[in-house]
């Protein structure tokens, strides 16, 4: 596959895992504030994606990387949380975030459907949550793009110089 149809596919990849999390929040499984925050660098990947389109040149392809590495290390980090195995921010995780509201607000049905934990796993599949899911998914889709980079690192034909000119 080309450097260029790598980078595509990609993000392409980030496509299908939005589009994913979009598709669940469609199903009812409305998203918790870290995993509104995995879902940006997706976003910065897809139109990363777009520029390699026309630019297919390795600093698109280390923003990708970069990109990818990021809602990894957040899907990691949010899985952990999920686990017990360290503290969240406490917006969502519990603690400050309901001793904000008032006694009404406690007491207001509209309030409680919008409190979503991120310590509290919605849905999981092998016994892995979707902060887990995006994590390995998205190091799949980073090694994606750094192949792609060092492809174009190697090659330096693919990075668009011009060839020598002899004159003699």
């Amino acid at each position: 596959m080309s450097v260029r149809g790598l980078m595509v596919a990609a993000a392409f990849g980030s496509v299908l895992l939005l589009g994913g999390a979009f598709l669940f929040q469609s199903l009812g499984y409305a998203p918790c504030q870290m995993c509104l925050w995995q879902r940006w660098p997706h976003m910065v990947a897809i139109a990363l994606g777009v520029v390699a389109v026309f630019w297919s040149r390795w600093p698109v392809a280390l923003g990708g990387t970069l990109a990818l590495l990021t809602t990894a290390g957040l899907g990691l980090y949010h899985t952990g949380v999920e686990k017990d195995w360290w503290q969240g921010p406490t917006s969502c995780s519990g603690g400050s975030s309901l001793g904000n509201l008032s006694g009404a607000d406690l007491l207001s049905a509209d309030v409680v459907d919008r409190v979503v934990m991120c310590n509290e796993v919605s849905w999981a599949f092998a016994g892995l949550s979707m902060a887990s899911w995006n994590a390995i998914l998205s190091l799949c889709l980073a090694l994606v793009w750094a192949v792609a980079m060092l492809r174009l690192l190697r090659a330096p034909s693919l990075q668009g110089s011009a060839p020598e000119v002899r004159r003699g």
